[in-house]
């Protein structure tokens, strides 16, 4: 990192340019989040069910949202979940009420008459649960167990069965489940005889009535705002109160952009989003605290310094280890949003934008708003000397 070193960049030269830039952005985030159109809000803070589906073939989403619509939930949002090749489906649904389990029942009762109609009623073993495998093969005592022994056996291969379902998402194939290690051919060939192997298999149920929902949306909100205020009291307390409001002012900025971005990429706003928030406030405090630290060993060295030119010299001194940080983490969260998949997806996308966003505002946002406190409630500060009657002699900065 030696062209790093001993760097001489004017970066507060053009603040106020860089100051109107980021307003710009976040009102544009702002507009998009408020007014625009709706909002990507996931079952945990909207409320409603979630079913994630895995089909044997590639699902076509029309049919499958007119199946929906026609089963009582025309406003369902249906979208495809993971790679091309995973023939996975999301299926979200507004709230039931008066219902514990949602809409789950009734939209797996429509994909199950369009999808399964071919089964007859018998089991589908990509759908049922351990409990009804072991009885399955208990009744028919394939192995020729019986009694009590019989029934742990059955239980322990019924176990396998389901195990090794959670793993493939789903069985396509009776090749397949003869893999699961307890199965023996008899067993095997009692399951083909008394179960079948559907079209398609859940693969995770959410379900969030509308009073939880409310709680944690603003439990969520509260919890941003709270750590947003508690890194003011911190850096107040720690460093001067000048610093506490350039960091917060930086924090608040990576927000919104984050915010806006986060918005028009069309991510799930969920409790995930709440955690990569906080995650990200940490994070962007920590940079310009970094900054901050260097600003006031610097106070203490050249009293009768000019604050822009230290802020200046710190942040350039800070340069290398402000990009080094930036840069390792940015390549961290990049690898989970490409190859971390769509659970994880949201978080990582707030932490890319993040990363950036907060490298940015550690230079060209802390610092003005700082130097911005300063000129005008400082000791020269505008709104002091007014109160004061008069201009004061001129008073070098101070750091503790």
């Amino acid at each position: 990192m030696d062209l790093l070193r001993d760097t001489q960049f004017d970066f507060l030269k053009y603040r106020r340019i860089w100051i109107t830039i980021s307003f710009v952005t976040m009102a544009i985030g702002l507009f998009g989040y408020f007014f625009h159109g709706k909002v990507n809000i996931g079952v945990d803070f909207a409320g409603g069910t979630q079913l994630t589906l895995k089909f044997r073939e590639r699902p076509d989403i029309e049919a499958l949202r007119g199946l929906v619509a026609d089963a009582g939930f025309k406003e369902s949002q249906i979208q495809r979940f993971g790679g091309e090749a995973d023939n996975e489906v999301m299926i979200r649904t507004p709230i039931v009420e008066g219902t514990e389990e949602g809409s789950a029942p009734q939209v797996m009762a429509a994909l199950s008459s369009r999808y399964n109609s071919s089964l007859a009623g018998r089991p589908d073993l990509n759908q049922i649960g351990a409990m009804a495998v072991a009885q399955l093969l208990a009744g028919a005592d394939p192995d020729g167990v019986g009694g009590v022994e019989g029934a742990a056996r059955y239980e322990a291969v019924a176990d396998s069965i389901l195990a090794l379902r959670r793993d493939l998402g789903m069985f396509t194939s009776w090749d397949q489940v003869a893999g699961a290690g307890a199965l023996s051919p008899a067993s095997l060939a009692a399951l083909r005889e008394r179960a079948e192997l559907g079209s398609f298999a859940v693969l995770a149920i959410e379900n969030v009535g509308p009073q939880v929902g409310a709680e944690l949306r603003k439990r969520g909100i509260l919890a941003v705002v709270g750590a947003m205020l508690g890194m003011l009291l911190y850096i107040w307390i720690r460093f001067e109160l000048r610093f506490a409001i350039g960091a917060t002012m930086a924090v608040l900025h990576d927000v919104i952009v984050t915010l806006g971005f986060f918005y028009w990429a069309g991510h799930e706003f969920n409790l995930t989003t709440i955690a990569a928030f906080l995650t990200l406030i940490g994070y962007s405090v920590n940079d310009t605290v970094v900054t901050f630290d260097r600003v006031r060993e610097n106070l203490r060295r050249h009293r009768t310094a000019d604050m822009l030119a230290l802020m200046n010299k710190s942040i350039n001194q800070t340069l290398s280890r402000t990009l080094i940080t930036a840069g390792t983490t940015l390549l961290a969260s990049l690898t989970l949003y490409l190859f971390g998949g769509d659970v994880i997806r949201g978080f990582a996308f707030v932490m890319s934008i993040g990363v950036v966003v907060g490298t940015y505002s550690s230079i060209y946002i802390a610092g003005p708003f700082a130097l911005a406190w300063e000129s005008w409630f400082g000791p020269q500060g505008r709104f002091r000397k007014g109160a004061e009657g008069g201009a004061r002699p001129a008073v070098a900065a101070k750091g503790r």
